[in-house]
């Protein structure tokens, strides 16, 4: 707790301070949002002292947390302790309070769901600029249910209070391979259908984390033109041998050659961010002539997100292949919640119309239902007891004759929609505003407007999310 007090007393008086009609926003240095940010004078809250571990308590498995801690950071602290945040997303520098107001998944989630399902309180700095402390049955458990999928929109995440697992030190990992999409989903579904205590179980052992990957092409090898394969991660006390891909090894490209695997915990949990999962490979540093010149501290996703920041900004390679004749091209960075009964579905339309690959996989479900009267988050409402697919997506396709930017991402978004699926809001979405208050909302979240930013100092979510101020 040391420090907490006066950071959070510096964050309430730079709001304070700040004129009514000036934007709000937060002074931090990275960011995990893929829509573009307005240029402009914007004077940032001061949030220095909020990336902090404020303690971790071994005995309730819990942790305090400032709101700017990234889970890098958090991380550490707890696996000194032998613990782990029940959800850990997959990217180094995203932060405790982004994950809480803007989701996050990795492989655990078919058990352990969303990130903000396992803290036990958020303090809240309100569009108000009162700090409130925020828990599911408290005078303000209409904060803790909306909060979620508010892209601060509400208000910032000073702290919170989390829940954390054991640990085992390493994690073996078995690559199952599938060529049809019916039976990878089918395969997803009654292993987390006949799960018990917990845990669901291939082949006589018990699996802790699910994800998968689907790679539409062939690699240069005979066989079918389609590979899906569902990773299974099971706690180990004892490995015969740890792989390590934060160096020359590229992690992606194992799952297709190696039956299965052995990886330290750490290793594990951040196995996806030394090449922000297959996208550095746009940037060259997969090439191993440039590979092994590149220092291993450079190999992480912060690093490829600032390269690609100068990019949206300048436009260098835009301007280059415009000069070579080369067609626009569209970003298409999303990820999207499918039923899984109707995932396999889902990405047969997508292979057959985005041409974008590899594609990840990572099963979901709700912790427990929320506390609210349907048992579903108001802004992001997935079934209770459903499960679901997160299908993740990250590159950009050109844009054909008689297209314009954009239009990939209208089609996938109405897709969703069709398919009973959710979109995450991190990127760039298209919605008109009826469509887009039908998916997230629009009841629930004006309610808490009126109440926890009652002079509009925050942008509404619809603005934030789709206007791209």
């Amino acid at each position: 707790m040391k420090g907490y007090p006066a950071a959070v007393e510096r964050l309430r008086a730079d709001f304070a301070a700040l004129p009514a009609d000036q934007p709000v926003r937060l002074a931090k240095k990275t960011s995990n949002l893929f829509r573009p940010r307005e240029r402009g004078q914007r004077l940032g809250l001061d949030v220095t002292g909020l990336d902090a571990v404020f303690s971790v308590d071994p005995v309730t498995r819990t942790a305090y947390v400032g709101g700017m801690t990234t889970y890098e950071h958090l991380v550490d602290a707890t696996l000194a302790h032998g613990l782990m945040p029940l959800v850990v997303p997959q990217l180094k520098t995203i932060t405790i309070g982004g994950a809480l107001t803007g989701l996050g998944i990795e492989s655990s989630s078919w058990r352990e769901g969303l990130p903000h399902e396992s803290a036990l309180s958020f303090d809240v700095l309100t569009g108000g600029g009162d700090l409130v402390r925020a828990t599911p049955d408290g005078p303000d458990a209409e904060l803790f249910a909306t909060f979620p999928n508010s892209y601060g929109t509400l208000g910032y995440a000073a702290a919170a209070t989390i829940e954390l697992a054991p640990v085992s030190p390493y994690v073996h990992l078995r690559h199952v391979r599938f060529t049809d999409l019916d039976e990878l989903a089918a395969t997803i579904d009654s292993l987390v259908r006949l799960a018990q205590d917990g845990r669901a179980s291939w082949q006589g052992e018990p699996v802790d984390f699910i994800d998968g990957t689907v790679f539409p092409t062939p690699q240069d090898r005979p066989g079918p033109a389609l590979e899906g394969f569902l990773t299974l991660g099971t706690w180990a006390d004892e490995a015969p041998y740890t792989s390590d891909y934060t160096g020359e090894q590229v992690y992606y490209r194992s799952i297709r050659a190696r039956r299965e695997d052995w990886l330290t915990v750490r290793d594990y949990l951040w196995r996806w961010d030394t090449d922000w999962f297959w996208c550095s490979r746009a940037l060259g540093v997969q090439n191993p002539r440039i590979r092994r010149w590149v220092p291993k501290r450079y190999l992480r996703s912060d690093t490829y997100q600032r390269v690609i920041g100068l990019e949206n900004r300048y436009g260098f390679k835009a301007r280059m292949d415009a000069r070579k004749g080369l067609p626009a091209r569209e970003r298409v960075v999303q990820d999207v919640e499918i039923p899984v009964g109707r995932t396999a579905e889902f990405l047969r339309w997508f292979i057959d119309n985005v041409p974008i690959e590899p594609i990840w996989l990572c099963p979901l479900r709700l912790r427990r239902p929320a506390p609210t009267q349907d048992g579903k988050w108001p802004l992001y409402p997935l079934g209770p007891g459903s499960l679901y697919v997160n299908v993740g997506f990250w590159s950009t396709v050109a844009i054909a004759d008689g297209d314009q930017d954009g239009d990939h991402n209208r089609r996938i978004e109405a897709k969703v929609a069709e398919l009973d699926g959710h979109k995450s809001l991190y990127s760039d979405a298209y919605y008109e505003p009826d469509e887009f208050w039908k998916l997230y909302g629009r009841e629930d979240y004006q309610r808490a407007k009126d109440r926890y930013d009652p002079d509009g100092r925050l942008l509404d979510l619809y603005e934030k999310a789709v206007k791209r101020r």
